[in-house]
């Protein structure tokens, strides 16, 4: 392993507070870390293989390491904090902060203002009002001012010199300054103005004004723009005494962290307190398929191993899921780090569970020194500063459940049976699927499909063409037993192999003593195929370093399982999990046990295998009837030295058939095609005799 290399220098590090960096191969970041001893900390990793699959893959990666000595651990601290946001090492969690809200653009700089949704704030003459959350609001409230106030929405330049006005203006959702005689430039600032007042906040300043307007619309007999301001009032007031007012005194100013922890992800809702007054809510958020969490087994050493996000889809490295049983006070770790990176701590910080001592003590230093003030963490048990926290927690809940839908709990729900039932160390992340298809044994095809946390990925499917047998599996020596019983293996069959009798004679006398399948058994093929197939796989990704898949699925009985072993033992991958599915009865067999697994018809876990094979069986068989389709296509001409498509055309056309390129004499040949093509293809065909 890569960092027993670097035992050497772990050992002259410096009994000093400071950070720690593991870089890969190509120089990558792979894990920032602090420590109060650098050495004792650094050389911890050393016993530490075995004790999670991110560790694991930290140590396998890592050859090279390079320390930062700081002060104090506070330093170090403010120090891991900066090179993490910097860096995006793999291996350390990385919350994602939501700011990514819409606002709303009021464009004031133009002459007749619209107003539209932005995803930022730019330094220009618009008006910006916002961040709306959830994103949905930001255009429901820019409907309710082109009802209530009648701002334009289209894109055209307004001149007041056109003929009529649009639909929009006879549903009553603009006042029509394209046409100066219904709405005139000053009339339109005015409801820009109104407009204004609404995005700021201010409604009862507005509800004044508008009120104004209706009580002079009215005295001039213009009902129905008096009633229309009317209708325009109570909305506002309406939406002014909806809206909470989580306000008290007694509160002060303090942050309190909710946190929602599930099989899908993280994410961490803060509610900020200033005055006694929420004045804003911000959102972390980190899912199973970008970040990777530390055991509880590594955590408990009150050590900084947070956690880190994934590469995306189709990259090579691999990662731990986040899962509903990591403790708390990890993820709430990194959380409190970066969101205050970048903010200034009020004097209390609420969470919903104490962190460590030790880790609670370096925090609070940390953050008491950019405060210049002290800064403490407190878990109220009561009172309304523990209501604000459930109420934390609570949206946080929510959050969870609009992020991550019920397919994608369904998926882990599933991939967590699946790790049950099969006695996996993890939950089988990576899933990859081998299927045979074959007509009487020839065109023979594979098919690798890859699943990655219950998403089928396209662009990861692979398709083979069958070469040849290996004598792994026609010997039965590779793996005991890789060969059974003609009655067991009919009863499990999936492929639609059928091998001669001077085969079977031959593994016959190959292997004596293996049960030997009677002829027109319809899968001793299957056997040599699949045994094939894995070993170019998985000989082809020890060349390039992965992924390596949590579960490889072979479609098939024992045989076919046998058969897939025998290839991962023959290059050394022996510690990789099989399964195998067999139809009819849909059971699930294994190398540990010898019985079947039968699952319940309607078990999620059961569902995802059939989809999962299912679609490894489509993919082969499009691609056999592809095959076949070009075998059936071609001729023999195409098998001759200097004989093209065109040159093939000319031949037929000019003799009609193949049987008349045969009878031809070479004058004639060479009239067609010239003397060498002719000569060629005479050779070709008195070698066939």
């Amino acid at each position: 392993m890569p960092i027993r290399d670097l035992k050497a220098q772990i050992a002259r590090l410096p009994e000093q507070p400071g950070v720690y960096l593991y870089f890969n191969g190509q120089g990558d970041t792979l894990y920032v870390g602090k420590a109060r001893v650098l050495r004792d900390r650094v050389r911890s990793y050393l016993g530490a293989h075995g004790t999670s699959p991110r560790i694991d893959a930290l140590l396998s990666e890592a050859q090279r390491l390079e320390v930062i000595v700081t002060d104090s651990v506070v330093e170090a601290l403010a120090l891991e904090n900066h090179l993490i946001k910097q860096r995006a090492p793999r291996y350390n969690i990385l919350l994602r902060d939501d700011k990514n809200y819409p606002y709303l653009q009021l464009t004031t700089g133009e002459a007749f203002p619209r107003v539209l949704v932005a995803r930022r704030v730019e330094r220009d003459d618009h008006y910006y009002a916002g961040p709306y959350l959830p994103a949905s609001l930001a255009r429901k409230t820019m409907s309710l001012t082109h009802r209530l106030f009648g701002l334009r929405s289209c894109n055209e330049i307004i001149t007041g010199e056109r003929g009529r006005p649009c639909l929009e203006y006879d549903i009553k959702r603009c006042v029509a300054p394209c046409v100066k005689e219904i709405c005139s430039a000053e009339e339109y600032r005015v409801a820009v103005e109104h407009t204004k007042l609404f995005l700021e906040g201010r409604s009862a300043e507005l509800a004044i004004g508008l009120r104004d307007r209706m009580i002079e619309a009215a005295l001039a007999e213009r009902f129905e723009q008096a009633a229309q301001l009317r209708d325009a009032i109570r909305t506002i007031e309406t939406l002014r005494t909806r809206q909470q007012k989580m306000s008290t005194t007694e509160m002060g100013d303090r942050d309190a962290f909710g946190l929602k922890l599930g099989p899908a992800g993280a994410v961490v809702q803060i509610f900020q307190v200033r005055g006694g007054r929420v004045v804003e809510r911000v959102e972390l958020v980190t899912d199973a398929g970008q970040a990777q969490v530390t055991p509880a087994s590594d955590a408990a050493d009150g050590h900084d191993d947070t956690t880190v996000p994934r590469q995306h889809a189709g990259s090579e490295s691999r990662g731990v899921r986040v899962s509903a049983d990591l403790p708390e006070c990890d993820v709430l770790e990194a959380a409190v780090q970066q969101f205050y990176q970048d903010r200034m701590a009020p004097p209390e910080v609420h969470l919903p569970t104490a962190f460590p001592e030790a880790d609670a003590e370096m925090l609070e230093g940390w953050l008491s020194a950019q405060a210049e003030r002290r800064v403490r963490f407190v878990v109220p048990r009561r009172g309304e500063k523990r209501g604000l926290l459930e109420l934390a927690a609570r949206n946080a809940e929510v959050a969870y459940q609009a992020r991550f839908n019920e397919n994608v709990a369904a998926h882990y729900n599933a991939l967590e049976i699946l790790r049950a039932v099969l006695a996996l160390p993890s939950v089988p992340r990576r899933i990859e699927c081998f299927d045979i298809s074959t007509i009487q044994g020839s065109e023979t095809v594979a098919s690798m499909v890859v699943c990655e946390d219950g998403r089928m990925k396209r662009s990861e499917y692979r398709k083979f063409r069958i070469r040849g047998t290996p004598a792994a599996v026609r010997s039965g020596d590779a793996v005991p037993g890789a060969l059974i019983t003609a009655a067991e293996s009919e009863a499990e069959s999936t492929g639609p192999d059928i091998h001669t009798a001077a085969d079977l004679q031959q593994l016959a006398a190959a292997a004596p003593d293996a049960r030997v399948p009677a002829p027109g058994s319809r899968f001793l093929n299957d056997f040599a195929a699949m045994h094939e197939v894995v070993l170019r796989r998985y000989r082809k990704l020890l060349e390039t370093g992965g992924p390596f898949p949590d579960l490889v699925l072979i479609d098939g009985g024992k045989g076919q399982l046998s058969a897939a072993y025998s290839a991962l033992v023959e290059l050394g991958l022996g510690n990789l999990v099989a399964a195998g599915i067999a139809k009819k009865e849909e059971l699930l067999f294994t190398r540990d046990r010898t019985d079947a697994i039968a699952l319940a018809s309607d078990s999620p876990a059961l569902l995802m295998i059939q989809r999962i094979r299912d679609e490894a069986h489509r993919f082969a068989v499009t691609f056999h009837r592809k095959s076949r389709g070009r075998r059936d296509l071609q001729s023999q001409l195409d098998a001759i030295a200097g004989v093209g498509p065109r040159r093939r055309k000319a031949l037929l056309v000019a003799f009609g058939s193949l049987a008349g390129v045969r009878r031809a004499t070479r004058e004639e040949l060479v009239k067609v095609v010239g003397a060498k093509c002719a000569d060629a293809v005479l050779a070709h065909f008195m070698a066939q005799g």
